[in-house]
């Protein structure tokens, strides 16, 4: 069965990337205190050395976090239009798209128009205008809403230095559709959207659908982390979202060795991927990163080749590749762990045999491309054993023996050995 053809509007490459998510205040190693000088510091050539180990790694688009002027952790946006003086200026983000397209890799940048922090001069215009104002009514004010700088509004999540617009405000819809339009000019793909989740897919409707005609070659994500995905992307008219499911049960089923768990969620994905291309991922910015979240460290590869054989567009999160390890704590602060500096140059963390495993696995699909639609079954399934089976469009097959169990097991007829992974082409 493969199901309806992906959403009519997902740009073609989309089909072909692997990304490398990058958070690149951390990346630099900038202040995220808020306690910063008007000085532009050009931190962002620093991303440069590491282009040609992304291409090494088997990867070509890069997912690129917030590089908006902020006020501390990229998230709470003061001006979409100026780059954060703490990476850099206009100059540096040019330097780093061209050094992107003379290697072929795909940009996304990471827009946020759910909120904006309180610096942002429409709040800073809605304070002193006061409650009643239309500058105050570009921001929401639902029942659930407090006060902040003597204003009743919505914030994102209990944080009132993230202030929630009116998504149904004209002024809001325009300011999204020109943000995306300006650096789509600018040469970037697409579009990671933050808090997807938190806004109405109408709201993408009205801000996206008049770019089509601009940029039919644009994909836009969604960060969207439970619910009804299929339904979220209809309406909104996005190409895509983040699977969360998938990656949750990745984890769970290798963490508890039932692999009964993968095997439900991916009867889901199978549901996901027939209509849309989904963002596939391990770890990103926001969650313990995976090699911290397997307990046996015998079993990361099986989370990599699993990420690597399943449908979407996989994203890999910088420095699970080398196999970084961090916690992420809910606390202030709890997120610097997993956003860590990065050397200079790549060659100051070597990769190791963790970016050997993800080498293996994205070599692996990049000779079955479609894999990126493929549906996948799990067959002789057991807790600690299963062979995922995957058929193409065009009725091609492979297939992914995974075994946790502390004995060897037989699977598709052959031999897995204990605590390993391997591909195989099937006829």
């Amino acid at each position: 069965m493969t199901g309806p053809a992906p959403s009519p509007h997902s740009a073609p490459w989309a089909d072909h990337a692997i990304w490398w998510q990058v958070y690149p205040l951390g990346f630099v190693g900038a202040d995220l205190s808020g306690e910063r000088g008007p000085a532009t510091v050009h931190r962002l050539s620093r991303l440069l050395p590491w282009l040609d180990d992304l291409i090494a790694l088997g990867a070509n688009g890069l997912l690129l976090g917030p590089v908006f002027d902020s006020a501390t952790h990229g998230y709470d946006t003061i001006d979409h239009f100026r780059v954060d003086p703490r990476l850099g200026d206009d100059a540096d983000i040019d330097a780093l798209l061209a050094a992107c397209r003379e290697r072929g890799i795909r940009v996304l940048f990471d827009g946020v128009f759910n909120h904006v922090g309180r610096a942002h001069p429409w709040w800073r215009e809605a304070v002193a205008a006061g409650p009643g104002s239309a500058a105050a009514a570009r921001f929401s004010s639902s029942p659930d809403a407090v006060e902040v700088d003597g204003l009743s509004v919505d914030v994102f999540e209990g944080h009132d230095a993230l202030v929630v617009l009116d998504h149904e405000h004209p002024d809001v819809i325009a300011l999204a559709g020109t943000v995306m339009g300006r650096w789509l000019d600018r040469g970037i793909d697409g579009w990671r959207l933050d808090a997807a989740y938190a806004v109405p897919p109408a709201f993408w409707r009205a801000c996206i659908d008049p770019l089509r005609a601009r940029y039919p070659d644009a994909w836009f994500v969604g960060e969207v982390i439970h619910g009804d995905y299929v339904a979220y992307v209809e309406e909104s008219g996005l190409d895509s979202v983040t699977q969360y499911e998938l990656w949750s049960a990745i984890r769970g089923a290798i963490s508890s060795r039932n692999w009964f768990e993968l095997a439900w969620s991916l009867k889901r994905h199978d549901e996901f991927s027939a209509a849309f291309l989904p963002l596939t991922f391990l770890g990103n910015h926001d969650v313990t990163r995976i090699a911290s979240a397997i307990d046996d460290e015998r079993h990361l590869g099986h989370a990599i080749a699993v990420l690597m054989f399943v449908a979407g567009t996989p994203s890999i999160y910088s420095g699970d590749e080398r196999g970084l390890r961090a916690v992420k704590e809910e606390r202030a602060g709890g997120d610097d762990a997993i956003r860590p500096e990065f050397p200079p140059s790549p060659g100051d963390w070597p990769g190791g045999p963790v970016f050997e495993l993800y080498r293996q696995a994205i070599a692996f699909r990049r000779r079955h491309p479609w894999l990126a639609h493929g549906q996948v079954t799990a067959e002789e399934l057991s807790n600690e054993a299963v062979l995922l089976v995957a058929t193409g469009p065009n009725g091609e097959s492979a297939a992914l023996a995974l075994n946790l169990a502390d004995d060897a097991r037989t699977l598709g007829g052959s031999p897995v050995a204990p605590h390993s992974w391997e591909y195989r082409d099937t006829p």
